[in-house]
């Protein structure tokens, strides 16, 4: 069982995540769909959906980042902890289907962008996207 701190906490990172609207005084979350970003704009795409958990510079430190037992990835770390290279694949991966290793995402609480990603566009979109918001995380990374 949860403390009400706790669930409130938790209701508050899925509205910030789904644009939803939290009423706290009743516990309840009323989703609404994701804003919709344009699929050329990695970075409108990170600072829409991810820098809620990871930071708009990626480092983890988003402001829903402290309410997680295991605090979101450090994306700028990616090149350096793959011996220099940008783990390309296994980030559209991970944006695409969700973390396939807890470990190394840190939680499995992030969302499965795919999937949401689906509800705007056809298969190619989704792919651009994913494509793009992949790319713009390469940017981010340590120098």
């Amino acid at each position: 069982m949860t403390s009400p701190g706790t669930r409130n906490a938790a209701l508050l990172v899925v509205a910030l995540l789904f644009g939803a609207t939290v009423t706290m005084a009743q516990d309840t979350v009323k989703k609404a769909p994701a804003k919709m970003t344009p699929a050329s704009s990695g970075q409108q795409m990170f600072n829409s959906y991810c820098a809620v958990c990871h930071g708009l510079g990626g480092r983890g430190d988003g402001p829903a980042a402290a309410e997680f037992k295991t605090p979101p990835a450090n994306l700028t770390f990616l090149t350096r902890n793959n011996n220099g290279v940008f783990p390309e694949a296994h980030v559209a991966e991970t944006i695409q289907t969700g973390p396939r290793d807890a470990k190394a995402h840190g939680s499995t609480d992030m969302p499965v962008w795919g999937k949401v990603f689906a509800s705007m566009g056809d298969a190619a979109t989704v792919k651009l996207r994913i494509r793009n918001l992949t790319a713009y995380i390469e940017t981010l990374q340590e120098k």
